[in-house]
């Protein structure tokens, strides 16, 4: 259960790979607000839509994306805005950490990842914010990851995302806060998704995981909403630029 926020109330809210994971749950915590909810993914959503709907009483519309394609992006985005309203919360939350070594990669690969876990923050963000600039404010949400606060091998080029998702948060959070636009980063740890549990998620792993976090219990998407929600609202009116960790107390900042 989460705090009401009443101005997420009739929110327009857009959310990248909305359908499944983390997103899933972001989409669910934002309809039981009362939000419009649009949301984009590759994989077909219409179960889950259903199943928002029967849950809730309010269906998200997905839409088809693959988020490299920034021409499609940026149309779902559009069409969101024709049936909701202009974005006034953005969440950038789709990415990908398919693992890899650093002499493996190639261009394309690197291009791929990139274009995932980077460029389409930007581009989205780019898309919204004039419509925000029209209603005079909103509020971006870019997920990140401590992955790169940890020095984690595994997955370099999705860690150096991380780590410039960052950079652009503050940047355009310095450069939009005239127009009361706040963008902030959230950076979940290690959260047991059913795709983290079907492909990486070992007992061993996990127990040394866990060995590592202030609170003994692990992440479940779940724990990620109400921290996104907070940052959507304007409970958070005064905050921007900044980077909210939610991960159990692995990572220590300030």
């Amino acid at each position: 259960m989460h705090p009401v926020f009443p101005d997420l109330n009739g929110a327009s809210v857009f959310i990248t790979g909305g359908g499944s994971g983390i997103g899933a749950a972001l989409t669910e915590g934002f309809l039981r607000q009362g939000a419009r909810v649009a949301f984009c993914q590759r994989s077909d959503a219409g179960g889950f839509c259903d199943a928002m709907e029967q849950a809730t009483g309010s269906r998200p519309l997905f839409l088809p994306c693959d988020i490299t394609d920034m021409a499609a992006l940026k149309s779902v985005l559009a069409a969101a805005a024709a049936a909701h309203g202009p974005v006034t919360v953005l969440v950038n939350n789709a990415a990908n950490d398919q693992r890899h070594s650093t002499l493996e990669v190639d261009e394309t690969f690197f291009d791929w990842s990139i274009a995932i876990n980077l460029k389409a923050y930007f581009f989205a963000a780019q898309a919204v914010i004039p419509g925000m600039q029209a209603v005079g404010g909103g509020a971006i949400i870019n997920f990140s990851s401590i992955s790169y606060m940890m020095g984690n091998a595994g997955y370099p080029v999705y860690t150096a995302s991380n780590s410039a998702i960052n950079g652009l948060t503050r940047s355009l959070a310095r450069e939009f806060g005239p127009d009361r636009i706040r963008v902030n980063a959230l950076a979940p740890g290690w959260v047991l998704t059913q795709k983290q549990k079907d492909k990486w998620v070992t007992p061993e792993g996990l127990a040394a995981h866990l060995a590592r976090q202030c609170l003994p219990d692990p992440l479940d998407p779940e724990d990620i909403v109400g921290g996104c929600l907070y940052l959507a609202s304007r409970a958070s009116k005064a905050m921007t630029g900044q980077a909210l960790v939610i991960d159990g107390g692995v990572v220590v900042t300030g």
